[in-house]
């Protein structure tokens, strides 16, 4: 895990702006069912945010009032999120993994990670989260999901990753999500299985990306196992997404849907 994170950090990192640009953000709808399933006006609440990234759900949150803490162990990635941030005088930066941070025990009502929960040590994620949330406390985790539902193009991209990256399709990439990966599902179960908490429930958000050629390999390099794949064969499989696009009129349209899974810390 140690080397997975840092190597994690590097590959953010080198392309923060980028990623930044890129990734979509995340539905005011979400910030409200949080708000709402944490029982607590959003002026009285402290939250601590798990890999804040470039502040994409750091700001969703902000913008309602909360005080929060932003974990955030890339310097590049966080240096973009206290620019966005910077007009929210309740957001404050702590340049760490979740693994290092020096919990605050009982210190917050809510935690929250966007995309970045599977970053952390399975070991310590559920047991910290316990320990940083008051009894009552709100689990709150969340991100992007493609949602295929039988489109010819899901066949096409999987044609392409298998002939152009076989290793990486064999590890079932988030992004274009060839496979059923049912992430959402093992999250609820995942957290369901643990001594802390209590109520798992999920709630999911359809939208769809409309993507040019060049928002398609932007995107995709803002993936960090597309990113880490070899210079030849990243550019063969981006040359043949973009003759892809073209032979769809210049645009895809790719399914999505944002997954949240709340749940509550039970009382010690």
């Amino acid at each position: 895990m140690e080397t997975k994170g840092r190597e994690q950090r590097f590959v953010f990192g080198e392309a923060a702006e980028l990623y930044d640009r890129a990734r979509a953000g995340y539905p005011e709808a979400l910030v409200d069912d949080v708000l709402h399933f944490t029982g607590i006006d959003a002026a009285q609440l402290r939250a601590v945010e798990v890999g804040a990234g470039t502040g994409k759900a750091t700001v969703a949150f902000a913008v309602r009032g909360l005080e929060i803490l932003a974990l955030e162990p890339s310097p590049a990635m966080a240096a973009v999120a206290m620019r966005h941030c910077s007009r929210f005088p309740g957001v404050r930066f702590a340049g760490a993994t979740f693994e290092e941070w020096p919990v605050e025990a009982g210190g917050f009502d809510l935690l929250f990670s966007a995309q970045a929960w599977h970053w952390v040590d399975p070991a310590v994620r559920y047991v910290k989260a316990a320990q940083a949330l008051a009894s009552g406390g709100t689990l709150a985790l969340f991100g992007h999901l493609t949602h295929w539902q039988g489109e010819p193009l899901r066949d096409e991209l999987d044609e392409l990753y298998r002939r152009l990256a076989p290793e990486l399709h064999a590890r079932n990439p988030g992004f274009p999500g060839l496979r059923e990966s049912g992430d959402d599902e093992e999250l609820r179960l995942e957290i369901a299985q643990t001594d802390f908490f209590a109520g798992v429930t999920a709630r999911a958000y359809p939208w769809s990306a409309s993507l040019t050629a060049d928002r398609l390999v932007e995107l995709l390099e803002s993936q960090s196992d597309h990113r880490l794949l070899p210079e030849e064969t990243r550019a063969q499989l981006f040359t043949a997404l973009r003759l892809l696009v073209a032979a769809h009129g210049g645009e895809i349209v790719v399914p999505h849907a944002t997954v949240l899974t709340l749940a509550r810390r039970r009382s010690p």
